[in-house]
């Protein structure tokens, strides 16, 4: 099932991009998203009849989108003002954030928000412990709750309504 989806979704996407309605291109993506389908199928998701729930597209759309768009907005500024103004103290390291996702999917759409957002990064994932390592630019709080606050806070709510 989820060798399906993937592409029914690859192929839009195909068409999408190419925007050319010309059989060549059509047949060359339907090649192209049953290769990727076949060779990557499984690797994506462990229960795809979730995705039939159109209140998770409802909570992706109009409410992890904004919030990851604004978070996203707050953080770009706030690095490029630390790179206009050096004299500005920061203080890297690396924290440990304990989340409560369990699906890949989520843990997966978890690390890549954080790490899209300015000024911080996952360097590693360990899903036996639930936790992740992030590097961050500005360390406001050192221990594990104040930290998952402040860095996955915002996005794991709603992931988990979306992925779980």
């Amino acid at each position: 099932m989820s060798r399906i989806l993937l592409f029914i979704a690859a192929y839009g996407m195909w068409v999408l991009l190419n925007w050319v309605p010309d059989v060549q291109h059509l047949a060359a993506g339907i090649f192209v998203a049953a290769l990727v389908a076949l060779l990557t199928g499984d690797l994506f998701l462990e229960r795809p009849h979730l995705l039939r729930n159109p209140i998770r597209y409802w909570y992706f759309f109009f409410y992890y989108l904004p919030v990851f768009l604004w978070e996203c907005l707050k953080a770009n500024i706030d690095v490029a003002y630390r790179v206009l103004h050096p004299q500005r103290p920061i203080h890297p390291g690396i924290v440990k954030i304990h989340t409560d996702l369990k699906s890949d999917a989520a843990i997966t759409f978890l690390a890549n928000s954080i790490t899209l957002t300015p000024g911080t990064m996952s360097v590693d994932v360990d899903k036996a412990n639930q936790t992740l390592y992030i590097h961050w630019i500005d360390v406001k709080a050192k221990d594990m709750e104040s930290a998952t606050q402040h860095i996955a806070g915002k996005f794991e709510y709603i992931l988990k309504e979306i992925f779980e």
